[in-house]
């Protein structure tokens, strides 16, 4: 407990960080293109969910291995932890969240659709993360992306954006993103070492 407490210390300012800075990008391109942003929103989702699994995949496999050196058991921690909670955060919370906020939200999951990008995606990353057992960093870019990734969900699959309904789609996105977020890569990977 004293171990996933001080990792959840030493991460969060790095998630709350990452947050912040995706938020204020995603206005910044829905203000000045609210055509491409509209048009992209699905294909960017995909790009930025991938890119969230990858690293994800590298926080959460080099979480494990720092303090266990198994190879295949930190694999399938990475693995593991990595796709339950990613689909979590960047597809089922904002789809509840969504539907939560009266929008007619579509249904999309990405392991099914395209399965060869996901699985490739979480293995080629846990595998960085056992050889590299960087976290920090890793950590970063998984909650910066896991914002882009739920707001583009949000968007992609049936949320409007507006002045009203963003409170609610920030409070979602919050939600969606720190808590899973900082499940997958410190608090799962540590529970998996004390087993």
């Amino acid at each position: 407990m004293n171990k996933i407490l001080r990792e959840l210390k030493e991460h969060i300012p790095f998630a709350m960080l990452a947050t912040v800075i995706a938020l204020i990008l995603v206005v910044v391109w829905y203000v000045l293109s609210k055509t491409t942003f509209t048009a992209y929103t699905e294909t960017t989702f995909e790009l930025f969910h991938s890119a969230h699994i990858f690293f994800s995949g590298i926080a959460s496999a080099a979480m494990f291995y720092k303090y266990k050196d198994k190879f295949f058991q930190a694999l399938a921690v990475g693995i593991f932890s990595t796709l339950t909670i990613c689909i979590l955060s960047d597809i089922i919370f904002p789809y509840l969240g969504g539907l939560l906020l009266g929008f007619d939200m579509h249904f999309h999951l990405s392991l099914i659709e395209e399965p060869l990008l996901i699985f490739g995606a979480v293995i080629i990353g846990s595998l960085i993360g056992i050889k590299k057992k960087v976290t920090k960093l890793p950590h970063f870019f998984h909650v910066f992306l896991t914002t882009f990734a739920s707001l583009l969900y949000l968007v992609a699959f049936g949320a409007s954006l507006s002045v009203i309904a963003a409170i609610g789609i920030f409070a979602i996105v919050a939600f969606s993103v720190v808590i899973p977020c900082c499940l997958s890569d410190i608090v799962l990977p540590l529970t998996f070492v004390k087993r």
